[in-house]
């Protein structure tokens, strides 16, 4: 099989020898020499050579005949020649042909000429558009136009410095455009970095355009008009619309129209397109991408960082919001106009960031703040700086949660405010009945305070309202405070029902500790007489009456229904009504303290002697007439508070008077001083059973002085005996004389008489009285003893 494969591979070479040039038969001798059967193919080349001379032979042997022939003309043609050269037709030939060849020479360098020319028209054919490239390249750069120009350099670079040739122009062409793509990368980068510190400088004005066409659009739920003048489709397709590197555009000095300009007339984007497609033409887009967002990041943590003054007024937060704003529209844009530049994970990324931080500075410089209209107008400002990037799509909840936390700071502002408010008008007031004497004034005041009183209606002018002025003040303030909470609870997107439900919270708070503190201030200040305290109870008591026209007041703005369910409920009833209260027990305290003071006045003699019928002491008399005065001030008072006012001061009259004659300090007292006190308590009883105040039955009053007039009557009157035989029975004529009360004084008396001793020995009468005094007191320790047994 190895012999059959030789002998093919030995014909093939063969036939390659017969048919191949002898330059090129080399690599096939090559290969015989290097095969492993070189004697058989010496001899089957031997073989094929002695073939091939056969053939030869046998060719010539053809042909023979014809070649004698030849040889036969030629030497025919040798002798031919001979005989021409014996004539001079050579040098004739030379001479005529020296004009034939001066032509043909002529001919020849103009053929020579021609393909030079025609060489050198296709060498400049490839050079032209080499150097019209680089011309126009020169101007582009120039012209700054560097996007072309990098497209420019491409086409130079791979189409027509190749076709042009290895010249050294094309050389110092060819190591520029590095240099240039070097530079025009610089260039596009400072650009851009003009670009970047423009938008940082004018973010406020970009901002403070975005807003403004949000508030003139009546907040509407649609994405506000996108900023920018170049998109990046009119980049991919040529050089930018713009070429001029503005940045941002000047329009700070034009004046305002009545339509405020877009946002996309203020901000000119082609320098960040061109410094991209630059960056990806020169395949560094990620570097790019890399730089700008490093850059941007930067620029938001510097537009996020709150000046330290910030709360001191509005205009420090609104450019506080507006750069903020200017920094999301610009990267908003830029999302929607370049491809990946930015992405949407790496805004949303950097809105959590400044969400987070805008919130805790909100929280931080809120806080100082303490006027509530700077409070409100800042609820607004972020309204509509939630509602501005809520419109590009930014998620907004936090900055609404974080409105409802400053409503809690809103509402204590407000408390302290209305503070105040209460207190001027509770300071300011006279504490009389409101004199009017038109029907325009009476209407004046009613419809400032629903006063319902058909028998006033009926009054002819002039006439007097119950209420001092406070009452419609206060009225009005308080409608004043639903107001102004009303106005903090509006474009926060809550229901009514949540709405209604704040306000109900923030006026409950105001009648149960602002105005509750504010009545119990002027309730507990001093030098307030009862006068005034009965006026403050008037005026209360209407306070009261009117709450549920606070209510109905409540529902008609919120438009939610007081009956709903779940619905709060106003404390202005046991506000008021706890002010009464307190007014009425400082009524009481009052009265008592006057009383006391009355009291103090008193001067007894304790050592009296008895008289005839005495009169009752002149503190006492000033007292009563003084208790008849100001207990007819009390008619407009509740009859229960009159008659409440009238049993406590006569109970304090008969407590201080019984206090008095027991003072420990008093030793001795004799049974004119008891006269005495009695002529004083029958006085009191004289003023208790007159009626001061309607509305008693009977003799009420007159139990208020029952302890002290049995006290009396057992003591003038001497009746031991009936005292001591009836005690512990419900029929005893001294059943409210305690016996330790009875034992206390008697000792007073036994000290009286026993002071008197010298003289009473002589007579009989004061030794059995001094006898039966000693009687008694042991009678009566017996009973006690008894008692507590």
């Amino acid at each position: 099989m190895a012999s059959v494969e030789a002998a093919a591979e030995h014909e093939r070479i063969l036939r390659e020898i017969e048919s191949t040039d002898t330059n090129c038969i080399g690599p096939t001798l090559r290969s015989v020499y290097d095969g492993q059967e070189h004697g058989l193919f010496m001899e089957k080349l031997d073989v094929r050579i002695r073939n091939h001379d056969r053939e030869i032979e046998k060719m010539c042997n053809h042909h023979f005949q014809g070649f004698v022939d030849s040889i036969t003309e030629l030497l025919k043609a040798l002798t031919d020649s001979n005989n021409y050269k014996q004539i001079d037709t050579n040098s004739r030939l030379q001479q005529d042909g020296k004009g034939l060849i001066s032509s043909m020479e002529e001919l020849k360098r103009c053929r020579i000429q021609q393909r030079n020319i025609a060489t050198t028209i296709d060498k400049l054919t490839h050079c032209l558009p080499v150097l019209e490239m680089y011309s126009r390249l020169q101007e582009q750069m120039r012209a700054k136009r560097y996007y072309p120009a990098l497209r420019t350099l491409e086409q130079l670079e791979q189409t027509c410095l190749p076709r042009a040739g290895q010249y050294r122009f094309c050389s110092i062409m060819a190591e520029n455009i590095p240099k240039l793509r070097t530079q025009i990368r610089d260039t596009a980068m400072m650009q851009l970095r003009d670009f970047l510190e423009s938008i940082r400088k004018h973010s406020d004005k970009i901002g403070e355009t975005a807003i403004k066409q949000v508030q003139n659009t009546s907040y509407k739920k649609e994405a506000p008009a996108a900023v920018g003048v170049v998109t990046d489709s009119d980049a991919q397709g040529g050089s930018p619309v713009s070429e001029q590197d503005s940045g941002i555009l000047d329009v700070e000095d034009e004046e305002e129209d009545d339509e405020v300009p877009g946002a996309q007339d203020l901000v000119d984007f082609s320098p960040v397109y061109r410094c991209l497609h630059i960056y990806t033409v020169l395949g560094l887009r990620d570097v790019f991408e890399n730089y700008y967002r490093k850059q941007r990041r930067k620029q938001a943590r510097l537009v996020l960082q709150p000046h330290s003054n910030m709360h001191e007024t509005l205009e420090g937060y609104r450019r506080y919001f507006n750069q903020i704003v200017g920094f999301f529209v610009v990267e908003d844009h830029i999302l929607h106009t370049t491809r990946g530049l930015v992405n949407r994970a790496y805004v949303e990324e950097l809105w959590e960031l400044a969400l987070s931080k805008i919130v805790a500075a909100l929280r931080t410089h809120s806080s100082y703040c303490d006027d509530p209209d700077l409070i409100l107008d800042l609820k607004n400002l972020i309204v509509l700086f939630a509602d501005t990037l809520q419109g590009y799509g930014f998620p907004v909840s936090q900055l609404f949660d974080m409105l409802l936390e400053m409503r809690e700071q809103y509402g204590e502002i407000l408390l302290k405010r209305w503070n105040i408010t209460f207190r001027q008008v509770l300071d300011q007031d006279n504490y009389s009945p409101i004199p009017v004497s038109t029907e325009l004034e009476y209407r004046q005041y009613t419809s400032q305070f629903p006063l319902q009183d058909p028998e006033l209606e009926k009054l002819p002018f002039p006439k007097k309202l119950p209420f001092s002025e406070f009452v419609p003040k206060v009225y009005c303030q308080i409608k004043e405070f639903i107001y102004a909470s009303l106005k903090y609870s509006e474009d926060l997107h809550l229901s009514s029902t949540e709405v209604d439900d704040m306000i109900r919270k923030s006026t409950n708070l105001l009648l149960t500790r602002t105005l509750s503190h504010c009545l119990q201030y002027a309730i507990k200040k001093k030098n307030v007489g009862l006068a005034e305290l009965v006026q403050v109870i008037i005026n209360t008591t209407h306070l009261e009456q009117s709450c549920h026209f606070l209510e109905e007041f409540i529902s008609n703005i919120t438009n939610v229904p007081p009956d709903t369910v779940n619905a709060t409920k106003l404390y202005g009833t046991s506000t008021f009504k706890d002010a009464r209260h307190g007014a009425e027990a400082e009524i009481y305290t009052s009265l008592n303290t006057k009383i006391d003071q009355f009291l103090q006045l008193a001067d007894y003699d304790w050592l009296a002697a008895v008289q005839g019928v005495g009169t009752a002491s002149d503190y006492l008399i000033d007292l009563i007439a003084f208790l008849k005065s100001t207990f007819s001030v009390f008619t407009n008072l509740p009859g229960k508070v009159a008659q409440t006012a009238c049993m406590s001061a006569c109970k304090h009259i008969a407590t201080s008077l019984m206090q008095l004659l027991l003072d420990p300090e008093i030793r001795q007292i004799s049974m004119g001083a008891l006269h005495q006190l009695n002529a004083d308590v029958k006085e009191c009883e004289s003023f208790a059973r007159a009626g001061p105040v309607a509305g008693f039955q009977g003799d009420t009053l007159l139990l208020a002085f029952s302890d002290l007039r049995q006290l009396l009557d057992l003591f003038t009157q001497w009746d031991w005996s009936t005292y001591l035989a009836d005690y512990g029975k419900s029929t005893c004529k001294y059943l409210r004389v305690n016996p330790h009360t009875a034992l206390a004084l008697l000792e007073k008396m036994k000290e009286m008489s026993r002071k008197n001793n010298v003289f009473a020995q002589f007579r009989k009468t004061d030794r059995d009285r001094q006898k039966l005094i000693d009687t008694i007191i042991k009678q009566l320790r017996n009973l006690i003893a008894q008692h507590h047994a």
